[in-house]
């Protein structure tokens, strides 16, 4: 079936309704004997000042499985709510669309199940990937609202990839740019904005990962490479010896977006050049990119991925179905009532709460 037909797909369904499958613990387990590790999130919120008909929108993990991220279903439960699951028609982005009427307690839950598996490319060896269809290429060379690729973002672009061929090769030389010229700002909300236009015109390249990895896709699609933004929460604790680049538990706060580019000869190719901000940043005091761990991360985060984390979608300037205007990217819980937007970035006040754990099946 073809992804616009999932647009209204169960729009709002009855006020408990589930997506796991039948066969979910057999998947279980048959994921877990290949090596894949599977975890659990979930997500609580309970909207503490109601006001006419309140709306609540939820991510889910990515709705088609890949070679790094396999569902194994979500269910949730809205009470006297009604709530259901809507895929939008442009990104394929899996939402739970829950409605609250005036005089119904707000209260939504969501239960996700999914298996992850570290993604680890090596660059110098061509696969024999799937061809990127011209529609696809198409979404993911194109501009945004906040991903612009014209004016001061194609001549940055193109300055930095003067003499670069292929997409590696160029991908490669944006990353540079970016783990060089970059910074991440500790006092930035959430994860950022993710205004691209602004960073270059104001010289102000700071910010967070929605920031960071949000130039790299508008810079790479300037000069043609199809790239995209990754969003999706961390979910367990780094393996790989960075304290800064896992978080367990509670993940209420752990948002954190990625980056892919396309290659002809290897397909998504993941990057992450915020995370080699992020070491230097947090990792601990006092280091610069010369030093070891952010010297670990630069090279690793060009072509791997470590799947302590949970990927939601790749949505640009999403429309959330019965919500008024857009969101420029959804990896946080939403929330709308007859008095306006609920802060997404303040979980005390809209009053939510992300878990996860992860699973060992016998």
């Amino acid at each position: 079936m073809d992804r616009r037909d999932f647009l209204q797909a169960a729009a709002l369904a009855l006020p408990a309704a589930s997506l796991f499958p039948a066969t979910s613990r057999a998947q279980s387990a048959g994921t877990a004997s290949a090596g894949w590790r599977i975890f659990e999130t979930t997500t609580r919120v309970e909207v503490q000042k109601p006001a006419g008909t309140t709306r609540v929108w939820l991510p889910l993990p990515l709705a088609d499985d890949t070679d790094y991220q396999k569902s194994l279903g979500n269910t949730w439960d809205a009470g006297a709510g009604k709530a259901g699951f809507v895929r939008d028609a442009k990104y394929g982005a899996g939402i739970v669309s829950a409605e609250f009427p005036e005089g119904v307690a707000p209260v939504l839950t969501l239960t996700s199940r999914f298996a992850a598996r570290d993604r680890s490319l090596d660059l110098a060896r061509a696969g024999n990937p799937q061809p990127l269809s011209k529609a696809e290429f198409a979404l993911y060379t194109e501009a945004t609202e906040l991903l612009p690729t014209d004016g001061v973002v194609r001549d940055t672009a193109r300055e930095i990839t003067k003499g670069a061929r292929g997409e590696v090769e160029k991908a490669r030389a944006i990353y540079e740019w970016i783990v060089e010229n970059t910074f991440r700002d500790p006092k930035t909300r959430g994860c950022g904005v993710g205004d691209i236009r602004f960073m270059l015109e104001s010289r102000n390249l700071s910010g967070k990962c929605a920031d960071l990895n949000a130039l790299f896709v508008g810079l790479a699609r300037s000069v043609g490479v199809a790239a995209r933004d990754v969003y999706g929460v961390r979910v367990a604790d780094s393996a790989r010896g960075f304290k800064s680049l896992g978080k367990a538990g509670d993940i209420t706060k752990a948002q954190h977006c990625r980056a892919e580019f396309w290659s002809p000869a290897h397909g998504w190719v993941p990057v992450d050049p915020a995370d080699v901000r992020k070491v230097v940043l947090e990792e601990k005091p006092g280091l610069t990119l010369a030093d070891d761990a952010p010297s670990r991360a630069r090279q690793m985060l060009f072509g791997n991925w470590e799947m302590n984390w949970l990927a939601y979608n790749y949505a640009h300037d999403l429309t959330l179905p019965g919500g008024k205007g857009k969101v420029g990217f959804f990896m946080y819980p939403c929330g709308e009532t007859a008095e306006g937007k609920l802060d997404s970035l303040d979980p005390a006040t809209f009053r939510y709460t992300i878990g996860s754990r992860e699973i060992v099946l016998a």
